[in-house]
């Protein structure tokens, strides 16, 4: 009997986490969605920013700043999250390997797609990569491979195209924008964050 109360009493707080869990991914997408905008120029240089929440011109941007500046909207800070983190475990980042770092810069960590990779892994969900367009929900976050080394990171949004691929926001040059690429390079990386 006891076990039969305990059943119906975690059924509705797994089923009410779920909801909570939809609820932020599609308040993530339409975050993202609010800030799509084919203007932003996109300029990877080395900006000084303010701390916490810095953003560099509002005008500019590259990939990754399209993820900060759409879970900033949801009240998540990932220039501190990820600042935090690598300070207290530097040593599982990649910035001493790739770049020759020896200790973090809350300037520009939270805006390379090495370095998110390894904080989403760490601090949310990482996902299998697939072909199939099913298992790319909204708000999941993929990184490519774009050739010749070069990362990219978008976010995954609640729109899809006529053959049923979910659309997904990134930054490469175009602006924030909105596009058809989950499948046009080659995927890296495939998580999930909910800032918890």
């Amino acid at each position: 009997m006891k076990r039969l109360t305990l059943l119906f009493i975690l059924l509705p707080l797994s089923t009410l986490s779920w909801a909570q869990q939809a609820d932020f991914y599609q308040r993530l997408s339409e975050a993202t969605l609010s800030i799509v905008d084919p203007r932003i120029k996109y300029d990877p240089a080395y900006t000084r920013i303010s701390y916490p929440n810095g953003d560099v011109p509002a005008d500019r941007g590259v990939c990754t700043d399209v993820l900060i500046r759409a879970y900033r909207k949801l009240g998540i800070d990932l220039q501190k999250e990820v600042h935090e983190d690598m300070k207290a475990h530097f040593n599982l980042y990649p910035s001493k390997k790739i770049w020759g770092l020896k200790s973090t810069d809350r300037n520009i960590d939270h805006r390379r797609v090495p370095n998110l990779q390894t904080f989403f892994t760490r601090r949310g969900q990482s996902l299998p990569i697939s072909k199939k367009a099913s298992d790319y929900l909204v708000g999941d976050i993929v990184t490519w491979d774009l050739g010749g080394g070069i990362a990219h990171i978008g976010i995954v949004v609640n729109k899809k195209t006529s053959h049923g691929r979910p659309m997904v926001v990134h930054n490469y040059g175009g602006g924030q924008v909105c596009e058809d690429i989950l499948f046009r390079y080659q995927i890296t990386g495939h998580y999930r964050y909910n800032g918890q």
